[in-house]
């Protein structure tokens, strides 16, 4: 097996989604297409793979039953903050010709609300000052840009496999942002000559615990340090633009379009966008899986009801797509009761997902002068949520980049309108346009108010049957 491809963020979802894809393309014979898996933060992946060959799990769940599979795509295991020389190695070698990531949204060190480069964020400023060492993502892919040019090597095509709309565009606005910044001229290489396609994934994929370990090393007969969880189904929809070739994809499950766009679409506001309101009023109303969530009261009812009347109407014609049947999928796979998928563990980075997911759709709900009521309550969900103190007075474990200063910001708020206002200051999440707006601010005011002064539970019960 050969190194074709360098990933930057090895967290559950590649090992579930992209390495699954590529290790089929390896076993029907096609060899030149190994994965270097690089960490930008901790070693415990390596730590756990590189004694097993990088081999591991995967274990695809649903109510009918479990089928393991052992995916060997891996060529290798790094860790950046160990050693930056040899990921920037692994990505300058001639033989790599895509580097791909999954870093989740915030590894894009960039403003959701308005997708540029964030020129103050403290990795990025580290990457300028130290270019040869860097931290981010986008500070390794300019760097191993310019080595790969000083030494003519061809460059490798940029592949996102993160949930952000239109990924491969906001890929390629923040590296040439931040080429150009680092030198003019590189800078306009980057713009004319990397290429960046989007793509579209799907994978519901919950954190592993130590009872999954134990029972995947039960049914295997030996042990696996870290398997992966998730469920049969699985979708990647990619643009295909990829001048120094690529993996056959196509021939094991992918699909390849000329605009991802519509898809991308689809997916973040009836898919994550359902996914996050569930979420947050389920953490909310004491419910730990999404699955426990959709069986209580409303909830299901509730995020139909959204899909149908708010989001679907936002969303443009998809030729060979029935979203009536795709809707139906997406509440069976909440339903999945095997995926254990905590809705803590969704909740996490909420400042940098609601433009996509929740935000855009409300967007064009005012443009349309048509309402966003239930829309509002996901807002407001993640508003009371985000503040910290969970309904029976309890403190919220909030994994955020923006935890502290929301933390500040709330300090001795108490009612909602208290809330809202400060939680509207956040224009990296909200810009200016929805704060100004009173449709927006009473909508979701209205919402956070009955949610502090009924509980989760009645909200959305309240909500699923108006």
């Amino acid at each position: 097996m050969q190194t074709g491809i360098v990933h930057i963020g090895i967290g559950a979802f590649h090992r579930a989604h992209q390495a699954v894809y590529t290790d089929a393309v390896l076993a029907d014979g096609d060899l030149d297409w190994g994965i270097v898996g690089a960490s930008l933060r901790s070693a415990d992946t390596r730590d756990a793979l590189a004694p097993q060959d990088g081999l591991y799990t995967v274990a695809a769940r649903d109510g009918g039953g479990e089928r393991l599979s052992v995916i060997g795509s891996s060529a290798g295991l790094l860790v950046a903050p160990e050693n930056p020389q040899a990921l920037l190695a692994a990505m300058t070698d001639p033989q790599v010709r895509i580097v791909s990531l999954t870093v989740t949204e915030k590894g894009y060190c960039h403003s959701p609300a308005s997708g540029e480069l964030d020129e103050a964020h403290p990795d990025i400023r580290h990457d300028f000052a130290s270019p040869n060492l860097p931290r981010s993502a986008i500070g390794f892919i300019v760097e191993a840009i310019a080595r790969r040019r000083a030494a003519g090597v061809r460059p490798f095509t940029l592949l996102s496999c993160d949930n952000l709309p239109a990924n491969g565009r906001t890929l390629k606005r923040v590296v040439s942002r931040f080429a150009a910044l680092r030198d003019a001229d590189l800078g306009r290489f980057v713009a004319g000559e990397i290429v960046c396609p989007s793509t579209m994934v799907d994978r519901i994929v919950p954190a592993t615990t130590d009872a999954d370990r134990a029972a995947v090393s039960r049914a295997l007969g030996m042990e696996d340090a870290w398997p992966i969880m998730t469920e049969p189904f699985s979708q990647w929809v990619i643009e295909d633009d990829f001048p120094a070739g690529r993996p056959a994809w196509e021939m094991v499950g992918a699909t390849f379009v000329s605009d991802v766009d519509p898809y991308e679409l689809m997916k973040l506001r009836l898919l994550n966008g359902s996914h996050s309101t569930l979420a947050y009023l389920g953490y909310l109303a004491g419910h730990e899986t999404v699955s426990d969530t959709m069986a209580a009261p409303g909830f299901a009812t509730l995020v139909r009801s959204m899909m149908d009347e708010e989001v679907t109407p936002t969303l443009p014609r998809l030729p060979g797509i029935d979203l009536e049947a795709y809707k139906a999928d997406l509440l069976a796979r909440f339903r999945n009761p095997a995926l254990r998928h905590r809705t803590w563990q969704i909740a996490m980075d909420g400042s940098q997902k609601l433009p996509q997911r929740l935000l855009g759709t409300i967007r064009d709900r005012i443009a349309a002068g048509a309402p966003f009521a239930k829309l509002a309550l996901g807002v407001a969900a993640w508003i009371r949520y985000a503040a910290g103190t969970d309904e029976k007075g309890a403190r919220i474990d909030v994994r955020d980049p923006l935890a502290e200063t929301m933390r500040e910001r709330t300090e001795g708020c108490a009612s909602a309108a208290e809330l809202t206002a400060a939680f509207l200051e956040l224009e990296q999440v909200f810009g200016l346009d929805l704060p100004a707006n009173p449709h927006f601010v009473a909508a979701v005011e209205a919402a956070l108010d009955d949610l502090l002064a009924n509980g989760a539970a009645a909200s959305a019960a309240r909500m699923a049957a108006a």
